[in-house]
C-alpha cells in the first residue's frame, strides 16, 4: 500500500534532514528523489538519493524556495509524494495545496491546519478557545507603535515583541519600558515586512507578557487519520542563542511529573482543535519558578530536534509521517525510556556564534553505544554562506541524565571537525557548566555564559 500511495518520494529539502529522510524512505522500500541547488551538488544527500534534480542557483529563492521548480521536478521524476522536511516550503500552505492539486501526496498536515497555525495571533486565539493556556497578549495584529504602547501598558512590562508569522527567533526581543519597546517594535516590524510578507496595512506584530525565568519546552504530537492525536513526550529546548535552539533534551529536567501530564494533555487538545494530521510540535513557555506553562506556537512540520524523541521512544517519526500520509493509523505503545540530548553542530564561531563557512578538511564522527549523528556533510564538502550553518546533530542516549551527560562529553570530544569554524568547543563548555549540569537552567543560560551577549 505504501508503494502504491507514496512511491517515489521527493524530498524538498537539503543537508542533514534530506539525508535523514532519504534513509527512512529507502528502508521502507520506496524510491527517494532529491532536489538540490548548484551549491549543494556534491553533498552526500544528493549522492545517496535514487535520483536527483538540479533546481537552480545557490540562492534559495531560485532553488529550494521555488515551488514551481520543485513541483516540476516531482512531475519529471514520477514522484507520487513530497516530504518537505523543515524550513523552506515545509509550512507553506499554498505549496501544500499545489502538491495536492497536482495529484500527489503531501507528507504533512492539511493546508488548512498550516494556515490556522501559521499566524501566531490566530493560533493563540484558537488555542485559548480550546482551553490551552496562553500568555496575556494581543488578540489582534499590532500594526503601529501607538498600538504597541497601549498593548504594553495593558499587559504590563516586561513584554516579548515578535512577528505574528515566521519562526526561528526572527524579530524577537524583550522590552522593559516604552523606549525599549519602540526599538523592539521597529525591529519586529522590519522582520515582519521582510520575512512574513504582511499586507500593506501594516506589519503584523504580536506582543505578549514576558516570563522572566522561562524554559522552552515542546510536546511532540502525532495526529492519526482515525482522528486520534497522540502525545509522544516533551523536549526541553531552553539552551538558545539569539532565541534559536542549540541543545535539546528529553525528558525535560525542569518540570514536575504533574506539569508534564498537564502539558501533554494540552498538546493533545491543541492538535484536536485543528484536526491535526501527522507529526507536529506544540511549543510552550514554562515559568520555571511557578511550574506553570503557556502556549507559544505550533510547528506544523518535523522539528530539527526530532531525534531526541526518537531515541527515548524507539519510534521513527519519518516512518510515522509516511504511514499517516498513506492513511494508516498505527497503534503505538509510547513509553519513553532513558534520557537523550541533541547538540546542534554549527559552522559558527563558538564564542559569538557568527557563521563561519568554509571547506571541511577533517570530518570524523563519534561512534559508540547510544551515539547518533545526523550529518549533512563529510570531509571535502564546503559549508557555503547561502543556508543555515547547521552541519550535523550529535545525539546521545543514556540510561538517565547523568549517563547522557557523560556520553555527551565523550562524543563531543571525539567529534573532529576542521576547516569551518564550529561550535563543538561551546558544546564542551556547556557540558562543564554547573547550571546546565544541574538541570536547573532557563532560556537565558547561554547569555549568562557569554556575559549577556547571546
Amino acid at each position: 500500500m505504501l508503494t502504491e500511495t507514496l512511491g517515489p518520494v521527493l524530498i524538498a529539502n537539503r543537508g542533514e534532514i534530506a539525508r535523514r529522510i532519504i534513509r527512512t524512505v529507502k528502508r521502507m522500500g520506496l524510491r527517494a528523489i532529491a532536489v538540490h541547488s548548484e551549491a549543494d551538488a556534491d553533498l552526500p544527500f544528493v549522492r545517496e538519493a535514487d535520483a536527483a534534480v538540479l533546481l537552480g542557483p545557490a540562492n534559495p529563492a531560485q532553488s529550494y524556495l521555488d515551488a514551481a521548480k520543485v513541483l516540476e521536478a516531482a512531475r519529471a521524476t514520477g514522484a507520487r509524494a513530497i516530504h518537505p522536511g523543515y524550513g523552506f516550503l515545509s509550512e507553506n500552505a499554498a505549496f501544500a495545496r499545489a502538491v495536492v492539486e497536482a495529484g500527489m501526496t503531501w507528507i504533512g498536515p492539511s493546508p488548512e491546519s498550516i494556515d490556522r497555525m501559521g499566524d501566531k495571533i490566530n493560533a493563540r486565539n484558537l488555542m485559548e478557545a480550546a482551553g490551552v493556556p496562553v500568555a496575556a497578549g494581543t488578540r489582534e495584529p499590532v500594526t503601529d507603535l501607538s498600538l504597541a504602547l497601549r498593548a504594553a501598558e495593558s499587559i504590563g512590562y516586561p513584554v516579548m515583541v515578535k512577528t505574528a508569522g515566521g519562526g526561528g527567533g526572527i524579530g524577537m526581543s524583550v522590552a522593559h519600558d516604552d523606549e525599549a519597546l519602540a526599538k523592539a517594535y521597529e525591529q519586529a516590524a522590519r522582520a515582519a515586512s521582510r520575512f512574513a510578507g504582511d499586507a500593506l496595512d501594516g506589519p503584523a506584530v504580536l506582543i505578549e507578557r514576558y516570563i522572566e525565568r522561562a524554559r522552552h519546552v515542546e510536546v511532540q504530537i502525532l495526529g492519526l487519520p482515525d482522528g486520534r492525536v497522540l502525545a509522544l513526550g516533551e523536549r526541553d529546548c531552553s539552551v538558545q542563542r539569539r532565541h534559536q535552539k542549540v541543545v535539546e533534551e528529553s525528558p525535560s529536567p525542569g518540570i514536575t511529573p504533574e506539569l508534564r501530564e498537564r502539558m501533554l494533555a494540552a498538546a493533545v487538545r491543541a492538535g484536536e482543535a485543528v484536526g491535526y494530521l501527522g507529526a507536529g510540535t506544540v511549543e510552550c513557555l514554562v515559568d520555571a519558578d511557578a511550574q506553570d506553562f503557556v502556549f507559544l506556537e505550533m510547528n506544523t512540520r518535523l522539528q530539527v530536534e526530532h531525534p531526541v524523541t526518537e531515541l527515548v521512544t524507539g519510534l521513527d517519526l519519518v516512518e510515522l509521517q509516511l504511514r499517516v500520509a498513506a492513511g494508516e493509523s498505527p497503534d503505538l505503545d509510547v513509553r519513553p525510556r532513558g534520557h537523550a540530548i541533541e547538540f546542534r553542530v554549527y559552522a559558527e564561531d563558538p564564542k559569538r556564534f557568527f557563521p563561519g563557512p568554509g571547506v571541511i578538511t577533517t570530518w570524523d564522527e563519534p561512534v559508540g553505544e547510544g551515539v547518533r549523528v545526523d550529518s549533512g556533510y563529510e570531509s571535502g564538502n564546503t559549508v557555503t554562506p547561502f543556508y543555515d550553518p547547521l552541519m550535523a546533530k550529535l545525539c546521545v542516549l543514556g540510561e538517565d541524565r547523568a549517563d547522557a551527560l557523560a556520553k555527551g562529553r565523550k562524543a563531543v570530544e571525539a567529534f573532529a571537525v576542521a576547516g569551518p569554524k564550529n561550535n563543538l568547543p561551546f558544546c564542551a563548555e556547556l557540558l562543564d557548566d554547573d547550571e546546565f549540569v544541574s538541570g536547573d537552567y532557563d532560556t537565558a543560560l547561554v547569555a549568562r555564559m557569554r556575559g549577556g551577549r547571546a
